[in-house]
């Protein structure tokens, strides 16, 4: 069932519903879904018009997802109904900003979102950097699967992961630098200086879906590298050429995705670790202690054994009456949260 949750006419639209309402009127829908990732640079003169108009219309077509809007852009991340594709379509094309969109589909479908997000943003991605150290004008130039796999073989060309820590420690490319970082405002500064002296070099760059090598590769050029290029589409459009071209996969294990999903797998190899045994592992969960809910990987067996939660502490705090965790949550010296277990649970953020 598909109510309406605002009226058309007010201001600021959004979900009202909680988490379980909405869990609830997913497991009723009785058609297929058709997840879309797509972005695009380009100045919009009315984000918040722009924002509002969106959000009336992929409501009323039942689409789901998280949306950035800022004055440079699109990010999109949605969940499509198969029945309403060609209307959303009609959405895009109808406006000459979002016109002739390139689309990525999912490697794997699943239940991806919940509910429709569209927020205004500074930037569509969150690099936090002054506008003059790059040009959108002048980005790296894009590589097909094909290309991309034929540049890796150069001895002398360097793979750079434009994607966090824990998103490359399921998956990535085999020869990659892989940052240590955990959020995007942290990535510009140290990818400039893991290549610092190999300006002239070769330098080629992949994300999950392209978007986050596109400034990151103007980023680089206005900083004096000569030759940077990017994987067209990410690792979501590599993954479909490689399987449509019968490409052989220079990209080991899963694409971790920020959805309800997790994660894609792309081949059958597991090169993460379970956070707490170090067993092979690449499933992440969330912490069920909901005071923490950390994002992490866990094994089967911990699972079991710590009740889905990252921590013998955690699991006897979700373990607590709701009420006293509520009264104790409100007290920053008696809950138990993230902030006490990260440094354990994710032990490269202390390297």
């Amino acid at each position: 069932m598909h109510s309406r949750i605002v009226k058309k006419d007010d201001k600021f639209l959004f979900n009202q519903k909680d988490r379980e309402q909405l869990k609830a009127e997913w497991a009723e829908e009785d058609f297929a879904r058709r997840t879309c990732p797509f972005y695009r640079y380009i100045h919009i003169d009315d984000p918040q018009a722009l924002r509002d108009e969106l959000y009336k219309e992929w409501f009323d077509l039942r689409i789901l997802g998280r949306v950035y809007l800022a004055a440079e852009g699109i990010n999109a991340q949605i969940s499509v109904p198969e029945p309403h594709w060609d209307q959303f379509l009609e959405t895009l094309n109808s406006r000459a900003v979002l016109t002739s969109m390139p689309l990525k589909h999912a490697v794997q479908e699943g239940q991806s979102f919940l509910k429709l997000a569209i927020r205004i943003k500074q930037e569509i991605v969150a690099y936090n950097i002054p506008a003059k150290q790059y040009d959108m004008s002048h980005v790296g130039e894009h590589l097909n699967a094909a290309e991309f796999n034929k540049a890796i073989k150069n001895p002398d060309s360097i793979v750079a992961d434009m994607r966090n820590y824990y998103e490359s420690e399921v998956g990535h490319f085999k020869t990659a630098i892989t940052p240590n970082v955990e959020t995007s405002r942290e990535m510009l500064p140290q990818v400039r200086n893991l290549l610092k002296g190999q300006e002239e070099k070769e330098v080629l760059l992949y994300c999950t879906g392209g978007i986050r090598c596109e400034k990151a590769s103007a980023y680089l050029l206005n900083h004096g590298f000569k030759n940077v290029k990017q994987l067209n589409g990410g690792i979501i459009q590599y993954a479909h050429d490689i399987r449509e071209q019968q490409l052989d996969s220079k990209f080991i294990g899963s694409n971790f995705v920020f959805d309800d999903r997790l994660e894609e797998r792309i081949t059958a190899d597991i090169i993460g670790v379970c956070h707490q045994c170090g067993t092979a592992c690449d499933t992440h969960t969330d912490c069920m202690n909901q005071a923490c809910h950390i994002l992490f990987i866990q094994c089967p067996d911990c699972k079991a054994a710590y009740n889905g939660c990252c921590s013998p502490e955690c699991q006897e705090f979700a373990a607590l009456p709701l009420e006293e965790q509520r009264i104790l949550r409100k007290d920053p010296e008696k809950v138990v949260s993230k902030t006490v277990h990260t440094a354990r649970v994710k032990p490269r953020l202390t390297q």
